[in-house]
């Protein structure tokens, strides 16, 4: 049952395989210290059975002067390859806390020009409430109070 004035309770398991995006008019809001490393209301979400939403940005509601490339690809079977970058401030480094799809594949074709975010590295809201990390960090979901797990990524959820 929703809270009331609260958006309806998601479940991961009825995220479809292979994923979906989604838009999501929510202010999104990124730091690393006090630093804002993004803020916008034109966010995608990447739904996928078994993990929590992960919020790509517009690359124009990032600081990209604070980005810097870092070495390193991984590949995703739906969405192509990701690139990595840390986020680097006056005062402190956060190595490989973005990832972003410089030429995502077929469907995924939204994504070019946005970012995802760990928050597990960063301090993460959506519409004012702070994220938790999914467990494990591979995947960098963003858990809200409306998506409902159980959550791929923590120990002994490697099959699912």
């Amino acid at each position: 049952m929703p809270r009331s004035g609260a958006r309806p309770m998601e479940s991961v398991w009825d995220y479809p395989r292979p994923p979906e995006l989604a838009g999501d008019d929510r202010r999104v809001t990124v730091r690393a210290g006090s630093q804002v490393v993004a803020d916008t209301r034109a966010s995608l979400r990447v739904l996928e059975t078994s993990h929590p939403p992960v919020f790509y940005v517009p690359r124009g509601d990032v600081r990209a002067e604070l980005l810097r490339a870092r070495p390193g690809r991984t590949h995703c079977e739906w969405k192509g390859t990701a690139s990595y970058w840390d986020v680097v401030t006056d005062d402190i480094v956060v190595p490989g806390a973005a990832w972003s799809y410089e030429q995502p594949l077929g469907r995924y074709e939204a994504l070019r020009g946005h970012l995802a975010f760990y928050p597990s590295a960063l301090h993460c809201t959506v519409g004012g409430e702070e994220v938790v990390a999914q467990e494990g960090d591979f995947y960098g979901g963003w858990i809200t109070s409306e998506i409902q797990g159980p959550f791929k990524g923590g120990p002994g959820t490697g099959g699912w």
